[in-house]
């Protein structure tokens, strides 16, 4: 095959693809017939219960009167209520995504002590091998920085002599590694990308065993190394929010579902590392921002209530932005009322918009957040209520931080590999089966036909 038709799709193929498409529909009456939960989940979010998990916990509801009602949600790491970490590190003036990986890792927040060692020994692996970002990341940059992540990590197998023992002590090494390392590979990957694709000037900064790793993220990614400490601590808010969420979310799944193969640490990673760039999970921050700048050009009068819901009822009839019909950043599998990671970040993202002169922008995501969930309940059928999530203002954030869209969802990534790494570590302490799950088969037995007679 030519090279230059390497991604050309030719009319065999569409006639090939309709005939995938025929071969893969399954009526979708026979999901209720056989009472199989698509998605892996019921018609109210709630989820199959695929295993146990001491690691975190989603609270979308309360038992009164021996029924589950609908609550404001609430998320748990070891315990832990979210928003009291973040209130406990923010007061403190201390930066808390080194304090509260120690605690998903661990299972206890660390002393004052404790947390300069795991500081010191994240700090001490923070090096890339040498030569791989001139021999690996400067290589065929992809315009996807998930693509260039997962690569990279692959690649780090080769680096490592121990690379396919599942101890937990080695297991636990090449975990710290990677959480050290994933801001690396993913700025320089976006560095290389920007400057061979977009003829901008190449930056490659080290990073400083000092600085923090939402201060590292800024000083690597910048031509000039500089940040307010405001941006530094909205950053550093955002990967302590986006660390864990749960077992049953797709990539945090993916971890115990590849792991349970016992296979090695930077396979594993890269799965994980698949399942977090597909838009429905990872990437929706990104629909949220193109989806905002698209209502700015759309909306003459960003404070009139009337014309913004005007403009979200023609994205659920398809009639604005991508024609979807869908709100970005609105609505969650599990929470109904509230999404804390949400709640939490709100007063803060307030604070940066007044530093950045941002407070009309603001003012206008407040408002959708106001009245996308009435403009939803109005014009769709709903099994339970709908609030803002976390990607709702993450990616407003990203945007006045300066990140550039194409590091979205690896900033979701260098955050969730810590959660990664504590499933990971769970999934091999506890030595449990394979994960195989069941699927009913449906077709009906036939008869082999001749090639002569077909």
């Amino acid at each position: 095959m030519d090279h230059n038709t390497y991604s050309d799709i030719t009319p065999e193929i569409i006639r090939l693809a309709k005939l995938s498409e025929q071969a893969g529909i399954i009526d979708t009456e026979l999901f209720t017939k056989y009472e199989v939960k698509r998605g892996l989940r019921d018609l109210n979010g709630k989820g199959v219960l695929a295993g146990l998990t001491n690691i975190s916990d989603v609270r979308a509801s309360e038992i009164i009167n021996g029924e589950a009602v609908p609550a404001h949600g609430k998320l748990f790491y070891r315990g832990y209520n979210v928003q009291d970490l973040v209130n406990g590190f923010t007061r403190a003036n201390r930066f808390g995504f080194e304090e509260v990986s120690y605690l998903l890792l661990f299972d206890k927040l660390p002393n004052k002590q404790e947390l300069e060692n795991f500081s010191s020994m994240l700090a001490g692996y923070r090096t890339l091998p040498t030569s791989f970002v001139r021999d690996i990341i400067m290589k065929a940059p992809s315009k996807d920085m998930m693509n260039t992540l997962a690569r990279s990590v692959l690649t780090l197998y080769s680096y490592d002599d121990r690379a396919d023992d599942t101890s937990l002590p080695n297991v636990l090494r090449q975990c710290l590694q990677l959480i050290s390392l994933f801001p690396l590979l993913s700025i320089y990957g976006y560095q290389a990308y920007s400057h061979y694709h977009d003829s901008n000037s190449l930056y490659i900064h080290s990073p400083q065993p000092e600085l923090s790793t939402a201060e590292n993220i800024l000083h690597i990614l910048r031509p000039d190394s500089a940040y307010t400490p405001l941006e530094a601590k909205l950053l550093d808010i955002a990967l302590v929010l986006h660390m864990e969420h749960g077992g049953g979310n797709n990539s945090s799944f993916t971890t115990h579902v590849v792991t349970s193969t016992l296979t090695d640490t930077y396979s594993v990673m890269a799965a994980a590392i698949g399942s977090l760039k597909g838009p429905r999970h990872g990437g929706a921050n990104i629909k949220v921002v193109r989806m905002f700048e698209d209502m700015k050009e759309k909306i003459s009068d960003w404070t009139d209530r009337d014309e913004v819901a005007d403009y979200l009822k023609k994205l659920l009839h398809k009639e604005a932005f991508d024609h979807a019909g869908l709100i970005y950043g609105v609505g969650h599998a599990v929470y109904s009322k509230s999404d804390p990671r949400a709640v939490v970040f709100k007063r803060f993202v307030e604070m940066l918009s007044e530093e950045k002169g941002l407070q009309k922008e603001f003012a206008l995501y407040s408002l959708v957040e106001e009245l996308a969930p009435i403009v939803i309940q109005e014009e769709r059928k709903m099994y339970k209520g709908v609030s803002v999530n976390v990607d709702f203002y993450s990616g407003f954030v990203y945007n006045m931080v300066g990140l550039p869209q194409e590091l979205f969802t690896p900033i979701f990534a260098i955050a969730r590999i810590v959660g990664w790494s504590a499933h990971r570590l769970e999934e091999l302490a506890n030595n449990g089966k394979i994960i195989r799950p069941a699927y009913k088969p449906i077709g009906e037995d036939r008869d082999y036909i001749r090639m002569s007679d077909r």
